[in-house]
């Protein structure tokens, strides 16, 4: 499972859009518990929900092996939905990753 902060002022933009989004980008979805889950190419399961106005939560299982398409397929879907979701890009993600480890907050 793994937490990701939701870009100041972003909250806004997505404020009760997340079935919309998840929908838009992987076709279909179910609601468990209050949690969006769905699956795609190599996400075998990937279930997130919004909680605040700060976090976005994703837990997923993967398939490991799948052919290289595939696979490319799914990171790509899988980083549209993080940067829909938390405004950040896969890089500015990586850096706020980053800068949490070292103030020793993960």
């Amino acid at each position: 499972m793994r937490d990701y902060d939701i870009k100041r002022g972003h909250f806004k933009n997505i404020d009760g859009k997340l079935e919309e989004i998840v929908k838009d980008i992987f076709g279909t979805f179910e609601k468990v518990e209050g949690k969006l889950v769905t699956s795609y190419g190599a996400l075998v399961r990937l279930e997130c929900w919004i909680e605040g106005k700060t976090t976005f939560w994703v837990d997923t299982d993967l398939e490991k092996k799948v052919d290289d398409e595939t696979a490319r397929t799914t990171h790509e879907k899988y980083n549209d939905l993080l940067l829909r979701l938390t405004g950040y890009n896969a890089k500015q993600r990586a850096k706020r990753l980053k800068d949490k480890a070292k103030k020793g907050k993960l």
